[in-house]
């Protein structure tokens, strides 16, 4: 038998995370429609000053919606939930989570899919949102190989594009270089595996691209669906639960071109409220939910 760099990593893994695994081992939320299943699992979560989403929205108005949610004056740290879909023969991830490099408190996907029973020698497809680190680092393991050996990547070729592109670390906001330098090394890696996609285009059977442009330049969103049933899955284009719900045409420092990202928002949460669309969410509390209308705009239901 022929133990290679994955498996030696894998098995050493297992036997020193103990009983972390097992607090990691249950889905969040789940949901079923028609042939599908919608699993949300866990990477963890973030650690973000506040500034680096509320830096540029009216003070101290956001102050007094964060207090609502009971979020105080220290850094915010929003949770990272992955989307799994197991639909016919297939199982598909929906971003891949932060790996090894980014925050020590992100980067958890591979112990929660080990804990799941789950190996990344199963997963067929990695569907990508856009290219921030939390959303597509863990796609190298430690040793710089892809960490799903069998999975066809899908990712919107403007996305894929900007992030490849020479000038967007001379170009992106200098908070953010770091982003842009550890998305193209990645992407470099796994590109003979991308099939890239457009907006509106149904990318496998039951899975159609939707354009949610702002938060990056080519950031997508996937509209799941099974005869008259449907899910959303939105990345980042809802980037939180409160501000990004209560004050969807505010501005946020969180997103690149953040007018745009604004209008995206707008847009999208008027149609999930008008549709009442189960929604999942990389960074919404459980993952899964409904939009609702509210006084002051919008807020998020929890399935």
């Amino acid at each position: 038998m022929t133990i290679t760099r994955r498996a030696f990593t894998l098995g050493a893994t297992a036997l020193t995370a103990g009983g972390l695994l097992t607090r990691r081992a249950r889905a969040q939320a789940t949901t079923e429609f028609g042939a599908m299943r919608v699993e949300m699992l866990s990477d963890g979560n973030l650690s973000l000053p506040r500034d680096f989403t509320l830096g540029t929205m009216p003070q101290p108005e956001a102050d007094t919606i964060l207090a609502r949610y009971g979020l105080g004056d220290g850094p915010l740290t929003p949770p990272c939930n992955v989307t799994l879909l197991r639909h016919e023969d297939r199982v598909i991830l929906f971003d891949i989570g932060a790996g090894p490099d980014f925050q020590p408190s992100a980067g958890m996907l591979p112990d929660t899919l080990d804990a799941a029973g789950i190996s990344p020698d199963e997963i067929t497809h990695l569907v990508i949102t856009h290219g921030h680190p939390d959303h597509i680092w863990g796609l190298l393991d430690d040793f710089d190989e892809p960490y799903l050996p069998n999975a066809q990547i899908l990712m919107g070729r403007a996305e894929f594009d900007y992030w490849m592109d020479d000038n967007t670390v001379s170009t992106i906001d200098s908070g953010r270089q770091t982003f842009a330098v550890g998305a193209q090394r990645r992407l470099a890696t796994v590109a003979d595996l991308v099939t890239f996609f457009e907006d509106g285009q149904e990318i496998l059977p039951g899975i159609a691209a939707r354009a949610t442009y702002g938060h990056t330049p080519g950031h997508m969103a996937f509209e799941l669906r099974d005869g008259s049933d449907s899910l959303m899955v939105v990345g980042d284009s809802l980037g939180n639960h409160h501000v990004a719900f209560e004050r969807p045409e505010w501005d946020s420092g969180s997103d690149q071109d953040a007018p745009t990202a604004a209008a995206t928002r707008v847009r999208l949460l008027d149609q999930l409220a008008q549709s009442q669309m189960l929604i999942a969410g990389f960074h919404l509390p459980g993952g899964l939910g409904r939009v609702e209308r509210a006084d002051s705009g919008y807020r998020f239901v929890p399935a």
